[in-house]
């Protein structure tokens, strides 16, 4: 499966922004999908993850009660809302896939997209 992150931007604090992660092939709907995020000088960290039913989603305790991770199996796509921001919400957004049950370790996911930029702005 190929994924294709996008809808990043510069977005001041408390405000929001939805991030997509667009999937080619036809067993999408096998993945669990992940977020994943990194900021500069900083390694990559779990933002969420969705099961691929999605009966099943996680949160980073950084970004619970604030993000919400839903899927689109019609349209290949897994979709991060996000609101509240806060200035250390900055970072490249990835969103990865695993066909099997998600974890929160980027070694686990077997592929990636390209990552899309997230800025808030204070």
């Amino acid at each position: 499966v190929q994924l294709q992150a996008s809808g990043g931007g510069l977005v001041q604090v408390g405000g929001s922004l939805r991030v997509s992660c667009a999937a080619s092939g036809r067993t999408f709907n096998r993945y669990d999908i992940a977020w994943f995020r990194q900021a500069p000088r900083k390694e990559r960290e779990f933002v969420s993850r969705i099961n691929w039913s999605g009966s099943t989603t996680v949160y980073a305790d950084s970004v619970k009660g604030r993000f919400t991770i839903s899927r689109d199996d019609a349209k290949n796509a897994v979709f991060l809302q996000m609101n509240s921001l806060k200035p250390e919400d900055t970072a490249v957004y990835y969103c990865a896939a695993r066909r099997g049950f998600g974890t929160r370790y980027p070694y686990d996911y077997d592929y990636w997209g390209q990552g899309t930029l997230v800025t808030v702005s204070s």
